[in-house]
């Protein structure tokens, strides 16, 4: 590993002489400087792109020496700014914002951490550099100062030459050329030692997350959210690697700052900036009451629409937060979209637009030998590398190989197309890739949006239970099905044998959503009563619990004699294990709960029970009858005792889900009872 890791340094190098750094470097003057990465590797790049180990010493002994003599610290501006006054001008690095005041038609500075207001620049600069204008960028200053005893009211200070710290050319061909020079891996290893990591450390999968959140950067309004533990470095991206992006810290925010503010016919942050990410996004709050609904028309368009304007803007929006309990948890008790705040937190159409969900939970904590020392790109090139990309599409880099799967709807499609466009960006700029390639990005493309579909489906019911996500070979016409894998972990529905009288029982509530069910009867010594809790007011609930408990009372004889009902007393209690309300669906699988409990046998393991039966027995056909097998394998399911009116109802079935159950057909409640049990 270390022969390959320095060959990929010494590759670098030859292939982009000057455009890489060595990032221990930037990693050891970053800790004495609060300057943002891509300010620190502008200036490295400027002394120190070489492999030369004396130029190297050089170079960062002359970046110490121009951060310490010109970037200014806030507890040292005075000093700077008297510095200012007797030279009469004087460099510093720092960020500047400008604002235009009307009064005296002139361009004002605002200097971040030199703390002076009111600075006159020349409009030249503002035309040139935009973003000045919204959120500032960090710059090199030269600033003068003359002091008028006859102009008292003007500003001794101005901006004598302002220079951006970004590259100032940036040849695509260039990229395209260097990166058939190295291997798909090779090329991956590059992009994430870019952002400071170091690649041999991680998982391929984390690889491929780590590259995820680039792709904000290089695709025009890709939504995507990312929550997991604290401490991934989840808005890392977005602070320090693009001067292209900006980081919302979680709290207000509002229309006029982020969209378009009508009073100075300004549009906001998505016109200015290509990315824009909330931190904590627990904390989103937005001052307006339409916040929310014109966020929801501009992640789905990329426009919005304010007093008689229609806006158009690029920004990809990105949604970091954090999540406090394990993913077991929150995908039993709740679903993966619960950190968000409550107005968002119920509404379906604002997760709808999220591209794609990346779990969060599967890159590890940040440790030291995670962050690499070894060569990467300079980030600003990188970061004007992402930005010439965004002019490009690779969205229709499917089409020549795979179709996408039927239940995949507009919204779907949209969401993963734009992940393999932002993912080939990437890995392959110049467009060479074989089928081999496009299957591993669709792949996870279509994991994450399926992802955020899941979690749609807990919170909003059957309008999304096209979950089935799949694609099809064009050659071999062959459907390849992708699922999520923590949707395999922490199953409802444990393995091995339960207790005598637990059962498990899949149904659809009134709500619409389908939910697993626990019931749980007991039996003492009593007078034939029949006691049920955790049913609380649902009706429908009740009168089949007390139908299953009447045919129990009536047929106990025929399905063992040595079930007694008037001496003994039933309890049974429901536990609704997803908290989506309860389903009325209950009667045979309380029929087999009772008779479990009376013959002290426990049900098969790994069973569910569907279907329902009336008073006089006769079965009920199940309705959804796919989207409730789904159901079933997604708690754990590894037999599922199926009404045999339902059999028709399996062409409706993907095959994938098939293979994942074994049926049992019943015919009649006692029939139900005895297969359950495994009496036959």
């Amino acid at each position: 590993m270390e022969e390959k890791t320095l060959d990929l340094d010494g590759k670098l190098n030859d292939v982009f002489a000057g455009r890489v750094v060595r990032k221990d470097l930037t990693k050891l003057i970053k800790e004495g400087a609060n300057v943002p990465v891509y300010v620190l590797e502008y200036l490295l790049g400027m002394y120190a792109a070489t492999d030369d180990e004396e130029s190297i010493q050089q170079g960062v002994e002359r970046v110490k020496k121009i951060l310490s003599d010109n970037f200014v610290r806030p507890d040292e501006a005075e000093k700077v700014k008297s510095r200012i006054r007797e030279l009469g001008q004087y460099s510093i690095i720092d960020k500047v914002t400008v604002a235009l005041n009307p009064k005296i038609d002139t361009y004002e500075a605002e200097f971040s951490n030199l703390g002076l207001k009111g600075v006159p620049i020349a409009a030249n600069y503002v035309k040139e550099f935009d973003k000045l204008l919204v959120g500032g960028i960090w710059c090199m200053v030269k600033i003068d100062y003359f002091y008028d005893e006859e102009l008292r009211s003007m500003n001794p200070f101005s901006v004598s030459s302002l220079q951006p710290i970004q590259m100032p050319n940036m040849d695509l061909n260039e990229v395209f050329e260097g990166r058939r020079h190295f291997t798909k891996d090779e090329w991956i290893d590059a992009l994430i030692r870019s952002t400071g990591m170091e690649p041999t450390q991680l998982e391929e999968r984390v690889k491929w997350h780590l590259l995820l959140r680039l792709v904000p950067l290089v695709e025009n309004n890709f939504n995507m959210c990312e929550l997991g533990p604290r401490g991934t470095g989840k808005s890392h991206v977005y602070k320090e690697i693009s001067p292209n992006s900006i980081l919302v810290s979680g709290g207000q925010s509002t229309v006029a700052n982020l969209f378009y503010n009508m009073s100075s016919r300004k549009i906001g942050l998505v016109g200015m900036w290509d990315c824009v990410a909330f931190d904590e996004v627990a904390g989103i709050r937005f001052k307006d009451k339409d916040g929310i609904q014109i966020m929801k028309d501009y992640m789905a368009s990329g426009s919005f629409a304010r007093g008689k304007e229609e806006k158009n803007a690029s920004a990809s929006m990105v949604f970091v937060g954090n999540i406090n309990q394990s993913v077991d948890v929150l995908l039993k008790t709740s679903h993966l979209f619960a950190p968000f705040p409550e107005e968002m937190a119920s509404d379906t159409a604002f997760f709808d637009r999220m591209h794609h969900y990346m779990p969060g939970w599967e890159i590890p904590k940040m440790r030291p030998d995670f962050f690499t020392d070894r060569y990467g790109f300079i980030v600003d090139y990188v970061a004007e590398f992402f930005r010439e990309m965004r002019k490009r599409s690779f969205a229709d880099s499917i089409d020549r190989y795979f179709k996408l799967g039927n239940n995949l709807n507009q919204r779907d499609t949209i969401a993963v197309r734009k992940t393999v466009s932002g993912m080939v960006k990437l890995i392959y700029p110049n467009g060479e890739y074989t089928k081999e390639d496009i299957e591993e990005i669709l792949r996870y493309a279509l994991e994450g949006r399926r992802r955020v579909k899941e979690q749609l489906k807990k919170i909003g019911g059957m309008e999304f239970y096209d979950v089935m996500f799949s694609y099809i070979d064009k050659e071999s016409l062959e459907e390849e099905f992708v699922s999520v894998p923590e949707q395999g972990g922490g199953k409802l529905i444990p393995e091995g044998m339960g207790k005598p009288g637990h059962v498990y029982v899949v149904g659809q509530s009134d709500s619409g959503m389908i939910g697993v069910y626990k019931l749980e009867n007991q039996v003492f010594s009593g007078t034939g009563k029949f006691n049920k809790t955790g049913v609380n007011a649902h009706r429908g609930a009740r009168e089949n619990l007390d139908t299953a408990f009447r045919y129990f009372t009536a047929n106990s004889k025929s399905i063992s004699n040595t079930i007694t009902t008037k001496t003994k007393d039933y309890m049974m209690y429901i536990s609704d294990l997803q908290g989506i309300g309860l389903t009325e669906q209950l009667g045979i699988a309380e029929l087999i709960g009772l008779c479990s409990a009376a013959l002290e046998k426990p049900v098969q393991d790994s069973t569910v029970i569907i279907g329902n039966m009336t008073v006089g027995g006769t079965i009920s056909k199940v309705e959804e009858f796919a989207n409730v097998l789904q159901v079933c394998v997604d708690a754990g399911a590894k037999r599922v005792l199926i009404p045999a009116a339902s059999v028709v109802d399996f062409q409706t079935v993907p095959s994938d889900l098939l293979v994942k159950i074994t049926p049992m057909f019943y015919s009649d409640p006692i029939d139900a009872v005895y297969k359950a049990l495994g009496v036959q």
